[in-house]
């Protein structure tokens, strides 16, 4: 098994940086569109691939205490490599958090989980109304909807500034940050 150099990251740490990294760019902006239009028929599929990613970001934030942090392409001042260094625990957790707060906002809010069809979690239907779920927590089902809501709104940030990060390394500071991270 390889692990990252100084000047070389390992094609696990790349395959698990570009399978988080495109699956919660997609779960995100699926989220904003089912918030924004009332999209109920997307959940069971932002639900499926939430619960699926989450096994994936276990995955690489265990690789990562494995593996250590990547060294630095360059020099950089102390506000560089702190501002670096936040947005990337801003992403690892966050990328945790975003998964678990959807979970436990949809089980405990009596909507259940299904991943693909197969029940993680059951629906706590309404007798009264069976097309309703009643709520087991209705207040930490709320918290957990509001830690999903803000949670997904600081990793999209975090994206930002991770992907303008990599841009300015890559064209301003001409290092290898970004090509490590595309070639190995």
């Amino acid at each position: 098994m390889q692990l990252d150099t100084s000047t070389t990251l390992s094609p696990i740490t790349r395959m698990l940086h570009w399978i988080v990294g495109v699956g919660m760019i997609s779960l995100l902006a699926i989220g904003v569109f089912m918030a924004e239009t009332k999209t109920y028929s997307l959940y069971s599929w932002h639900k499926s691939f939430g619960f699926i990613i989450f096994f994936v970001v276990l995955l690489r934030v265990l690789w990562r205490i494995k593996n250590g942090w990547p060294s630095p392409a360059g020099n950089y001042t102390q506000i560089e490599h702190s501002l670096s260094k936040l947005v990337h625990w801003l992403l690892i957790l966050g990328t945790l958090l975003l998964p678990i707060s959807g979970f436990l906002m949809s089980s405990l809010g009596g909507n259940g989980v299904d991943v693909f069809g197969l029940e993680i979690v059951a629906r706590n239907v309404d007798p009264a109304n069976p097309q309703k779920a009643l709520a087991h927590y209705p207040q930490i089902a709320s918290f957990f909807h509001s830690v999903h809501h803000w949670a997904g709104y600081v990793i999209i940030a975090s994206v930002f500034l991770h992907v303008v990060g990599a841009l300015k390394h890559h064209i301003i500071d001409k290092d290898n940050t970004l090509k490590r991270m595309l070639k190995g």
